[in-house]
């Protein structure tokens, strides 16, 4: 050592901090980098990607390879600067307590402490080129390598400590939507809507988006046939569920547009209409959406009838229905009253019927009202009261507050409904 000359042997100790911090950027970008993206990556064909994602499949010794460097790189420093303190100020001990002193914070700021912030920190740029230079130095130290595993793995085994049970990572659902929420402005405010509704759709059932029993347009075949002629002129929708007296005693669907040749030839009568029904299709209540959607696949069926344990008619459920929960409501639903179809006004009032489903009013007022029991809002109102309210009455469900405008004997009818005061302050904020 007394042959090499000093500044050679100062040189050389900040070139080994520099390796050293080489090393523990390159185990803490790896160790921090994102494999969903490495991934991508790798299928984009990204500088390192591919080469990165081999080290990481064998973590093992990677970590091997970069904690031998690391940590023979940080016991040659002390050895070497040891030495260049003996040689300038003799045998000291006060310089040498110095010498050690300033040799572990240069260790622990530069070779540390400063690389492993930033390459928790960058670790994407980081860790690709890195890869090119540890990959190699991988296969060198194999050997190596292979000796120190032996002993870490033996440790391992005596520890009933399996680490190929834990390389495998798979993101949960809530996992998922978690990134999908804290996606920000990588990805448009309606795509992220929807993939958070699609997470939704996993809990919820075909009670939770059909169509009520009340607001089901029907035609009642015992009803005067000038009544049905009325109606089929006037209809909303092309197909109606056709029934005899009572609504729970369904005996077809009729597609209005077949009928129309027969009404413009004034042929139209009740063999006519009873020729044209199709058979209804019933799905019993509590039918996951998804397995309902998948049902609509395989039978080409376009409208479902929801019937209770009882066999009575709960409601009615088309792929429609399904696919609004995802990307909010189509044009062709069911126009609104004209009182409630611009939603809340400028004094941050609503007024909307007792009927109106739960989920169906969150997602156009975007209030946070529970869809966990009841399924429409006066199912809700009824459920919180206990009562059927007499008059007008209010109350506070969550953050909205609600007053009955008009109810009867069987359920409530017309309801107000209050802008949530922390909505209004940032909107007035904005």
């Amino acid at each position: 050592m007394d042959q090499i000359p000093l500044w050679a042997q100062i040189g050389a100790v900040f070139v080994l901090l520099l390796c050293s911090g080489f090393f523990s950027i390159s185990e803490t970008a790896m160790m921090a980098l994102n494999r969903h993206r490495l991934k991508y990556l790798a299928g984009k064909g990204a500088f390192g990607a591919k080469t990165t994602q081999g080290l990481l499949a064998r973590t093992d010794q990677l970590l091997g390879v970069v904690l031998i460097g690391n940590n023979l790189l940080n016991t040659i420093i002390p050895v070497l600067t040891t030495s260049i303190a003996l040689r300038t100020f003799g045998r000291d001990n006060l310089v040498l307590s110095i010498a050690t002193g300033i040799v572990a914070f240069l260790i622990i700021v530069f070779a540390e402490i400063t690389p492993k912030i930033v390459g928790a920190t960058y670790p994407e740029k980081i860790a690709l080129p890195a890869s090119i230079v540890i990959a190699p130095l991988m296969r060198v130290l194999k050997p190596a390598v292979w000796l120190v595993n032996l002993f870490s793995n033996a440790i391992l085994f005596v520890l009933h400590i399996n680490t190929k049970g834990g390389r495998e990572q798979r993101l949960t659902t809530e996992e998922v939507r978690a990134i999908v929420l804290e996606s920000g402005s990588f990805m448009p405010t309606k795509h992220r809507s929807i993939l958070l509704n699609l997470f939704d759709l996993e809990n919820i059932s075909v009670e939770d988006v059909m169509i009520p029993r009340r607001r089901i347009e029907s035609l009642d075949l015992d009803a005067p046939f000038e009544d049905i002629l009325h109606q089929l002129e006037t209809c909303y929708h092309n197909k109606l569920i056709v029934y005899q007296g009572d609504i729970d005693r369904v005996v077809g669907v009729l597609h209005v547009r077949k009928t129309l040749a027969a009404l413009h030839k004034q042929e139209l009568t009740r063999e006519t209409l009873n020729a044209l029904l199709t058979d209804p299709y019933f799905v019993p209540s509590g039918t996951p959406v998804f397995q309902q959607l998948q049902y609509f696949q395989e039978t080409r069926h376009r409208t479902a009838l929801v019937v209770n344990e009882y066999g009575e008619l709960e409601g009615l459920v088309t792929p429609e229905d399904i696919i609004e929960e995802l990307i909010g409501e189509f044009t062709t639903s069911i126009p609104r009253s004209a009182s409630s179809r611009k939603g809340w006004t400028d004094s941050g009032e609503c007024i909307v019927a007792g009927s109106m489903p739960l989920r169906e009013l969150n997602r156009w007022l975007q209030v946070a009202l529970p869809t966990d029991g009841p399924k429409t809002l006066n199912g809700l109102i009824l459920e919180t009261l206990e009562e059927i309210p007499e008059g007008d009455v209010c109350l506070q469900i969550g953050d909205v507050q609600l007053e009955v405008l008009q109810s009867d004997d069987q359920a409530v009818r017309t309801v107000k409904l209050f802008r949530p005061r922390t909505r209004t302050a940032t909107k007035q904020q904005a």
